[in-house]
Formats: C-alpha cells, structure tokens, sequence
C-alpha cells in the first residue's frame, strides 16, 4: 500500500539489497513492469548478482515509489516521468535560462510535447518490434 507521498505504508526491511519479487510486493508493482521501467528509466539500474539476478537497493525502491506515484497518480506519461526525475536530479533545472518561465515559454513548451510526442512513438516502436 502507498500513502499520499508515494512512500509505502509499511517501512522497507532493514537490509541493503532486495530481490525484485521482494520490490515487487513492498511496491505493489508488477515484476515485469519493473524490468520495463528499467529500460525506460536510465535512473534505476539494480546491480547484477554474480548469479544474474537483479538486486535493488534501498534508492531503487525510492525510485520506483516515484516513477509509480508520476506515471498513476499524476498522470505522467513515460517520457515525462523521465524528463521530470531527470530535472529533480539536477540534470535539467529551469528551461536552461536561469529565469524561470522566459517570454517564449509557448516555444518551450511546444518543443517539451513534441519531445514528449517522439519519446512515446519510439516506446511503441520498440514495443511493435518485440511482437
């Protein structure tokens, strides 16, 4: 269960590395959505056990807590919840201007859903290359 900040309800057990069933019922989220958000989200990359098993640390399951709360609870699409972790981590702050919302904030805005519009074509594209 999650609460209203996208924390789960019940705290994460007090280790380091998690399995990804373990991800899977902390974060009520499927395990081969999971392994998709980690084609999509370049932030979340669990480490490998010598084994070949995906082992998540304690940060990944923060990660995943927030990419579910902007992709369900926010309406966000895939490239967006992107965009949006990307800009929180520093990667992207403010329009690259330093200023905030600049006069041609409708250009920057056009330009943001139509690279929004390509990132959700090429996920389908990748999607229609699988079948």
């Amino acid at each position: 269960m999650m609460g209203a900040s996208g924390q789960s309800d019940f705290p994460i057990p007090a280790k380091n590395f998690f399995r990804i069933g373990e991800v899977s019922r902390l974060t009520a989220t499927k395990t081969f959505v999971l392994r998709y958000w980690e084609t999509e989200f370049p932030m979340l990359q669990p480490v490998k056990s010598p084994k070949g098993h995906r082992l998540y640390r304690r940060q990944d399951i923060d990660t995943v807590l927030q990419i579910k709360r902007l992709l369900y609870d926010e309406g966000f699409t895939i490239a967006g919840a992107r965009r949006h972790l990307r800009e929180q981590n520093g990667a992207g702050s403010n329009g690259g201007n330093g200023h905030g919302a600049a006069p041609d904030s409708l250009s920057a805005l056009n330009r943001k859903t139509l690279l929004d519009l390509r990132d959700a074509l090429q996920a389908f594209l990748t999607l229609l290359e699988r079948e």
